[in-house]
């Protein structure tokens, strides 16, 4: 009976591969920038061998200097994945490893994913999306910008607004005012007046700053906003369809159109008016944000975000050894997508 296969360790590979053990442990680190020839080989010769990397060994080195850390919210979410892609794409081309943290929304837990990268000696970090930027909130980050920053890696801040003066965090973003502007005045054009904002979120960075462009819109046509016509609503397909089904249900007579704050609320608020028996855009007009599955394939007018354009932009910037603290913050045009959701307004309800 034979005994036991012999493990193929590190050093295998790289006489297979006919490198150093120091390349093949850069190529599978992701640490250090590899020429694509030399990569290959060491790809092919762990294929071929059927090398298993020593789990603690890489456990203790996946995040070493090299690596770009991306932290969302979830990576089920397109708005995030596409981000995220950016990020994965643009570390790559940079001979860095991207790894992806998940926090569900758990500000704890973002703060915490933070604090083990600067123990891990993470190049860099970079937040994405909506935050509730509060005192206590500001005051973690903070010491956590400047932690981060004095073991030698970059905070940046991705889809939400600067620290304040004084804080080592780089910033890059949408122009989320401009845009949601834009797609309110849009509606204006065609002749509504009443328009519906479903997705207030109140101290939520990306909700405040989309209602500010909805409500600078009115107000340059000379309209005040009412807040009877903004409807509080979370970012997600369950929570837009409740809070049209809700809204239906008491007539849908005090409005025209709808602005939902993304196109995942759309996309439910989308249904419910359909089974209220309301035709879109017959009877209602509907745009949303963000250019994301399914807008595409319900015909939504909204608004496009260059998604894996600000994940570059953000591994592009923590590289680039500008200084955090001079450095002015990043903001990515947006623009309009028409399709089919939006009618002009045939008569004043």
């Amino acid at each position: 009976m034979s005994g036991p296969a012999k493990r193929v360790t590190i050093r295998d590979v790289a006489k297979h591969a006919g490198v150093s053990v120091a390349t093949v442990s850069r190529t599978l680190a992701g640490d250090y920038p590899v020429q694509p020839s030399t990569r290959h080989k060491v790809l092919r010769a762990v294929r071929e061998l059927d090398y298993v990397p020593n789990a603690q060994a890489r456990a203790l080195s996946v995040a070493s200097p090299g690596a770009v850390a991306i932290v969302v919210n979830s990576v089920s979410v397109p708005y995030y994945a596409y981000i995220a892609q950016g990020v994965e794409e643009q570390a790559a081309a940079e001979g860095r490893l991207s790894l992806i943290c998940t926090t569900g929304g758990d500000m704890e837990r973002e703060l915490s994913i933070v604090q083990m990268m600067r123990e891990q000696r993470a190049e860099a970090v970079i937040l994405v999306g909506s935050v509730i930027l509060d005192d206590d909130y500001r005051e973690r980050m903070t010491r956590y910008a400047h932690g981060l920053a004095s073991s030698g890696s970059r905070l940046v801040l991705c889809g939400r607004p600067p620290l304040g003066e004084g804080v080592p965090a780089l910033t890059v973003g949408f122009d989320n005012r401009g845009g949601a502007h834009a797609v309110t005045a849009h509606l204006l054009s065609a002749g509504h007046r009443r328009i519906l904002y479903l997705g207030l979120r109140p101290g939520h960075t990306t909700s405040d700053s989309r209602v500010a462009g909805y409500r600078a819109a009115l107000a340059d046509h000379g309209l005040g906003h009412d807040p009877a016509l903004e409807v509080r609503c979370d970012f997600d397909r369950a929570a837009g369809y409740a809070a049209m089904k809700r809204r239906l249900a008491t007539g849908h007579g005090d409005f025209t159109a709808v602005f939902a704050a993304t196109d995942v609320i759309a996309a439910g608020a989308v249904q419910a008016i359909h089974e209220h028996g309301l035709r879109i855009p017959e009877d209602v007009s509907i745009v949303g944000y963000d250019d994301v599955p399914p807008a595409e394939d319900i015909g939504l007018t909204t608004v496009h975000l260059p998604h894996a354009e600000l994940g570059r932009a953000a591994v592009r910037l923590a590289l680039s050894g500008k200084d955090p603290l001079a450095e002015p913050p990043i903001t990515l045009g947006t623009h309009i997508v028409v399709r089919s959701s939006v009618g002009r307004l045939r008569s004043v309800r």
